[in-house]
């Protein structure tokens, strides 16, 4: 039995109830070092995450126990839920769901997510023509195409947004931008989402 387990945005507080519940039935919990001791995952338990190929290994070795995966925010949010599912089928796979850095984002800055699109620009050249078409745009980045590059492709297209960047969510250094698409700053980002907002 394969568990997927949503651990939310980082601060402990915002794991829904029932995770508990879901370690103690576990056999195995495997996750990275930051989500096991987030936790608090008996060391007879953690296994601690390898890499995917490795790690697909490990569940068909141990498919008779009850193996927990632990998932930063949403699992199916762009997470390694999708992942396990497309491995070993949806029958066979439980996906218990958190809270993603992108609904943490919008509730922070008190913006609605109704109709909003939602994407990722991790391992991908996103589709910025199709994107800029919507009116707000809920993304998660990586270091090859960020808050500056999102920027940038607005600037190309002359596309006005407010750009609103969320760092380090719901940890105790968390920042919060908000910027227009000619004014976010060159640099490095941590941990981030990015919000795009047509305004008006």
């Amino acid at each position: 039995m394969i568990v997927v387990l949503g651990i939310g945005p980082g601060d402990d507080r915002l794991i829904l109830a029932g995770a508990t519940k879901e370690l103690k039935r576990a056999d195995y919990v495997v996750g990275a070092d930051r989500q096991l001791q987030t936790m608090n995952v008996p060391e007879s338990k953690a296994v601690k995450l390898p890499p995917l190929a490795q790690l697909e290994e490990f569940i068909r070795e141990h498919e008779q126990s009850r193996v927990v995966l632990l998932a930063s925010g949403d699992p199916l949010l762009y997470g390694i839920g999708n992942w396990v599912v497309k491995r070993f089928g949806p029958d066979d796979v439980t996906i218990i769901p958190g809270i993603s850095s992108i609904q943490y984002f919008f509730h922070q800055l008190k913006l609605s997510m109704n109709d909003v699109y939602l994407t990722s620009s991790h391992g991908r050249v996103p589709d910025f023509d199709f994107i800029l078409e919507h009116d707000t745009v809920g993304m998660v980045t990586d270091k090859r195409i960020g808050p500056f590059e999102i920027a940038q492709e607005c600037k190309q297209r002359g596309e006005h947004r407010t750009i609103f960047v969320g760092e380090r969510l719901s940890y105790p250094d968390e920042k919060i931008g908000r910027y227009t698409e000619s004014s976010v700053p060159d640099q490095d980002y941590q941990l981030n989402v990015v919000v795009i907002k047509r305004e008006g």
